[in-house]
């Protein structure tokens, strides 16, 4: 009787709860239940002695698809703990609810509404009509591209490293590459591919194949089935293709001419080490260089291309594209003098620019908080400047992964900062003011009186 109840009881917590709330909740219990099993013994090589700070961390970071890790996952982990943290990556990477779907269809079971919008809110979705056809796309289209990326990366791998081997690096680097995860299987580093342009080629086809989204690809898949793409599309593909030109020329202007990919590499090499070089800032988070090696320009350009990220819907962090493009063509439109703010022949909403402002305005006060509260509990190498924290707040609220060496290093109250502040970047900022902080959106049906203030 007493088991009921409790069943009774739990039932009627979950329905109280707003679907905000229960992502929030979704993902810290696969956080916690990661961290555990890593805990185990077996888990762990050469029977090593594992902090629970550094198994909460590393599953923070896998479930957010970040990177970051206080310890090296390749001498670290055991195989059994390697799986554990990809399963964490590809739960991350598609959502907890993409799975729970899964497992409702395979059971025979039918989504009620809640789940429904649950399922609506962890992919972006604008409404329910065709949830079940979506999610059952967005499994079907992630397996399909990871398992193309295990047979190219295999050809590369297995070769280089035997059958066995070969196949579980092209495995665990394919779910880490799409996924954005940044996480490296291999006891060396990233940086060893920097000569080989065949798996850099893989790996940021990989990378851009989970930053895009899964409804762009959808879009373009179904493009000869259309009249027309839809707005979404148009503006994520226009903005990532001028983050990748801009970002290469920056690059190119700022480290390439300097000789920082060069290394005895040819021209060739060097080019596609650059494009690399701007791809992976997208929350991938492979290092092809070390970060400390780029100039000062460099670096401002990798926080740049952190903080906008991927595009909504996808396996990336960040602002997102999209939101970038629309704040763009706002300032776009105010310099031409125009009211409305117009991207081709569509026209953004008043709604959804003051949506874009407003998370970016929060994202910049969220990093430069975080940033003066790291800076008081960690200590600043020699030599380094504010950009120590910087960049490393940015790439975990971005997802991105990459670090200039702070990670490893982080205080006890440095690591549940970043912790947090990966939870944020991925879950978003939106699902954490609407769950744990409770915000709530208020219409008013009156307006005040308009009086003009001085600008600039």
């Amino acid at each position: 009787m007493r088991n009921h109840e409790k069943v009774k009881d739990m039932k009627r917590i979950l329905k109280k709860l707003t679907p905000p709330q229960i992502l929030t909740i979704g993902f810290i219990v696969i956080i916690l239940l990661g961290s555990f099993l890593l805990m185990l013994p077996f888990m762990h090589q050469n029977h090593q002695s594992i902090h629970f700070s550094d198994a909460i961390f590393t599953a923070v970071s896998a479930t957010t698809i970040t990177g970051l890790t206080t310890l090296p996952t390749a001498t670290t982990w055991t195989i059994p703990g390697q799986l554990v943290l990809m399963l964490m990556i590809e739960i991350g990477a598609l959502g907890f609810m993409t799975f729970a779907v899964l497992i409702f269809t395979i059971t025979g079971h039918h989504l009620d509404l809640k789940s429904r919008i649950l399922a609506q809110q962890s992919l972006n979705l604008k409404n329910l009509s065709d949830i079940n056809s979506i999610l059952s796309y967005v499994l079907r289209l992630s397996a399909v591209i990871q398992l193309l990326g295990i047979l190219f990366l295999s050809f590369d791998f297995v070769p280089r490293y035997g059958w066995k081997q070969g196949l579980y690096f092209s495995l665990a680097h394919s779910v880490s590459s799409f996924a954005n995860a940044g996480f490296v299987f291999f006891k060396t580093p990233f940086s060893q591919f920097a000569d080989d342009p065949y798996v850099l080629i893989v790996t940021m086809i990989l990378i851009l194949a989970g930053s895009l989204g899964f409804l762009v690809w959808r879009d373009l898949l179904l493009k000869g089935q259309k009249t027309r793409m839809t707005l979404h599309t148009r503006l994520t593909l226009t903005v990532s293709g001028w983050l990748i030109a801009l970002g290469f020329v920056g690059f190119f202007t700022s480290d390439f001419m300097r000789g920082t990919f060069a290394n005895g590499h040819s021209l060739f090499n060097q080019i596609i080490d650059t494009l690399f070089l701007t791809i992976t800032p997208r929350t991938a988070g492979f290092e092809i260089v070390p970060t400390t090696s780029l100039s000062t320009a460099g670096i401002m350009a990798l926080i740049a291309l952190m903080f906008i990220g991927g595009t909504p819907g996808s396996t990336s962090g960040g602002i997102k594209t999209t939101t970038a493009g629309i704040l763009i063509a706002q300032v776009w439109a105010s310099l031409r003098g125009q009211d409305s703010v117009r991207f081709g022949d569509r026209q953004f909403s008043k709604k959804t620019v003051n949506k874009a402002l407003m998370l970016v305005v929060i994202s910049f006060i969220f990093v430069f908080l975080v940033s003066f509260i790291l800076s008081i509990t960690e200590t600043l190498p020699k030599g380094s400047g504010l950009e120590y924290y910087v960049f490393e707040v940015v790439a975990a609220f971005s997802t991105a992964g990459l670090s200039l060496g702070l990670t490893p290093h982080l205080t006890m109250a440095g690591k549940i900062i970043i912790m947090i502040v990966m939870f944020i970047g991925r879950v978003g900022l939106y699902t954490v003011m609407f769950s744990v902080l409770n915000v709530r959106i208020q219409d008013t049906h009156y307006e005040y009186p308009e009086e003009e203030v001085l600008i600039g």
